[in-house]
């Protein structure tokens, strides 16, 4: 196995080149503090004047400008393209938690392909970040303190069963799968609330507000 490019005792935040504000970069970096950039993503994070540690990618939405501003030895291009510049950046990383930043994307196919990347590598603690909501691929046991009346949803990528505690609408005898049953719009109605799955496999998507109570839980169950 190679070594990973970048490594983090803390957290990293991954940067992505779909829409994001400075505030939004702040809000990531207090809390995963070293940034690394997804290709085209380092013009966005240079712009909002941050060097990233390093730049991952095939470099064809990287411009001449963040070239020429960011450092060779912080370039890694990977020019393979069966992969996208997300899935470069994660596996290319090391480190407890990554917020994922710019990736929530205007693009359907981009979004469906970074869910995709999320499920595949849920061991390494990936939570996206979107103008609302957060989603993160569940592990097999999750505690989550979240607030009454909150939104929790569920959408599984391969089949999936579980049982709950704390929802409005138990999903224990649900056979979740793509193309068949989803959990959209659950509702929180107590401040605790687990999550069991029989496999992997099962994204979850609550509100932004609640960033640090998902960091909380994914660390906890690692």
């Amino acid at each position: 196995m190679k070594s990973p490019i970048v490594q983090s005792s803390r957290g990293i935040t991954l940067v992505g080149g779909g829409p994001f504000s400075a505030r939004d970069l702040r809000l990531c970096l207090s809390r995963a503090p070293l940034a690394v950039a997804a290709d085209g993503g380092a013009d966005r994070a240079l712009r909002f004047g941050v060097m990233p540690e390093a730049v991952i990618g095939d470099f064809d939405s990287l411009s001449e400008a963040a070239r020429d501003a960011i450092a060779p030895a912080r370039q890694h291009r990977l020019e393979e393209q069966t992969t996208t510049d997300f899935d470069k950046v994660l596996r290319s990383v090391e480190a407890p938690v990554y917020l994922a930043l710019g990736f929530a994307g205007a693009r359907l196919d981009h979004g469906l392909a970074v869910f995709n990347t999320l499920i595949r590598r849920a061991g390494q603690r990936c939570i996206v970040i979107g103008p609302k909501d957060v989603a993160f691929a569940a592990p097999r046991e999750l505690r989550l303190t979240l607030k009454v009346g909150d939104t929790l949803s569920l959408f599984p990528f391969a089949p999936v069963t579980g049982q709950s505690e704390g929802l409005e609408w138990p999903i224990e005898g649900i056979a979740f799968a793509p193309g068949g049953m989803i959990g959209t719009s659950n509702r929180v109605m107590r401040r605790e609330v687990r999550l069991a799955f029989d496999g992997p496999g099962m994204l979850c998507i609550v509100p932004r507000a609640r960033l640090d109570a998902v960091i909380r839980a994914l660390t906890a169950a690692a």
